[in-house]
């Protein structure tokens, strides 16, 4: 592939002998990679590639269709494989509060979702709009319980969390030099000042994520970028200006220490890891873990309650006796037009802008409510009434939007479609037909 010559003579410069595989590492074609999710039950997956990936005990070297039952209903999650060591380095704990301040596409949430096996706190963020949407729908399809997801600036986001969260992991918006074998189109957009660009907002990030973080603490930071201005010299310029200490990473076969000598030559970012492409099973990822040294209370915030009450509460506490069995979501909240159970650790949400408060429920109509797609993808079947098993050739029906043919002495009601032990969607049983409820946005084309 074509890249720029200035990039070349860096690297050539940076990387001595290694620069030669480094360049040809570009031409060859760019590995991919899936995670299986391990928060939902277990169902009849036909995945053809699986050859396991060492350092992630559910993730797998292949590729698979994005228009399947199993990526449709979240069993599994596309991911490039360097990009999942980002998660298992951060190690979330359930029942830890975490941030995860540039989240899009969802990657590394769903996978710390996956790691704190749905308990805790989830605050997944992405500045820009369209990105978020996208965010939403992938946390969406993999079942995670009650996440926050924010449209937010970081300076807005650290007046609400003040000292708050266990850990903070930064996939900072960067350069993008590991991008390149996959998309090509990424060289247009590089130049020899772009890395040092990068690093001045990257800075500004990291300003804004110390604010949130408790005493004690831990930053995990990564770029998808080789560009020592926005890796080994942010982590030097953190530990400078801040009171953190670097942790060690546990590497695995292929992984490079983070290179000292690109910093003036601070000994601890060797406890950094790079994924080189020409090491490694991967595009390339910078990544550190950092410790607050700081002492002192955490943060307190003044928390989200529910607003639900009156006639909205009669409603669901119907729709919930009607099709459900042990089931009681709570807190409750009535967003939009839509009612979520949330998180009660989260903030008052005036001032933030919110893309999802929690798990969306249903969908408020007059004197009724129709459940949530995303109710379905994060349900265990065991909490639902009605449930109707639907082969694969009627959920290629089901997401094209159309209806489907079901036994005429079916009751009438809302069911939970299931195709080989996975939950795709809410349909209603009426007259012998599964009236369709698949998102218009969501559905196939033909």
């Amino acid at each position: 592939m074509e890249l720029p010559e200035k990039f070349k003579s860096k690297y050539k410069r940076l990387l001595g002998e290694e620069y030669e595989n480094f360049i040809k590492s570009f031409d060859e074609e760019a590995d991919h990679g899936f995670r299986i999710n391990r928060l939902k039950p277990k169902a009849n997956l036909q995945i053809n590639t699986k050859e396991p990936i060492e350092y992630v005990d559910n993730g797998f070297i292949g590729k698979i269709d994005g228009k399947s039952a199993e990526h449709q209903s979240g069993y599994i999650y596309s991911q490039e494989p360097s990009a999942m060591f980002v998660a298992q380095v951060a190690d979330p704990k359930p029942g830890e509060k975490i941030l995860d301040l540039c989240a899009a596409p969802g990657g590394k949430s769903t996978q710390l979702a996956s790691l704190m096996n749905n308990q805790g706190l989830l605050v997944s963020n992405e500045i820009d709009r369209g990105r978020a949407k996208i965010l939403v729908e992938n946390i969406e399809r993999f079942g995670v319980k009650n996440p926050l997801i924010l449209n937010e600036d970081p300076a807005n986001l650290s007046k609400h969390f003040k000292k708050y969260f266990d850990k903070i992991l930064i996939d900072a918006p960067c350069s993008g030099e590991g991008m390149f074998r996959k998309n090509h189109d990424a060289t247009n957009y590089w130049s020899e000042d772009y890395p040092k660009e990068c690093s001045t907002l990257q800075r500004e990030i990291i300003k804004k994520a110390v604010k949130m973080l408790k005493p004690g603490g831990q930053i995990i930071y990564s770029t998808c970028t080789f560009a020592p201005e926005e890796d080994e010299q942010i982590i030097a310029w953190l530990v400078d200006n801040y009171n953190f200490k670097i942790l060690p990473i546990e590497k695995f076969k292929g992984m490079s220490s983070g290179r000292p000598a690109w910093a003036n030559g601070n000994p601890d970012l060797s406890k950094t890891v790079r994924l080189f492409p020409h090491l490694f099973r991967g595009d390339g990822h910078f990544v550190a873990k950092l410790q607050s040294l700081d002492d002192g209370k955490i943060g307190k915030i003044k928390y989200q309650r529910s607003n639900v009450s009156g006639n909205l509460k009669k409603d669901w506490e119907k729709f919930n006796y009607d099709n459900f069995v042990n089931f009681d979501p709570h807190p409750l909240l009535k967003f939009g037009e839509t009612l979520y159970s949330f998180n009660p650790e989260i903030p008052d949400l005036n001032g933030l802008k919110v893309m999802r408060p929690g798990t969306p429920l249903g969908q408020i109509k007059k004197n009724r409510i129709e459940p949530a797609y995303g109710l379905a993808l994060e349900i265990n079947p065991e909490h639902v009434k009605n449930k109707l098993n639907i082969t694969r050739d009627e959920w290629k029906l089901y997401v094209h939007g159309d209806t489907i043919p079901t036994d005429s002495n079916l009751e009438k009601g809302w069911y939970l479609l299931i195709c080989d032990g996975m939950s795709i969607g809410f349909g209603k049983v009426v007259s012998g037909t599964i009236k369709n409820f698949f998102p218009k946005g969501l559905r196939f084309k033909a």
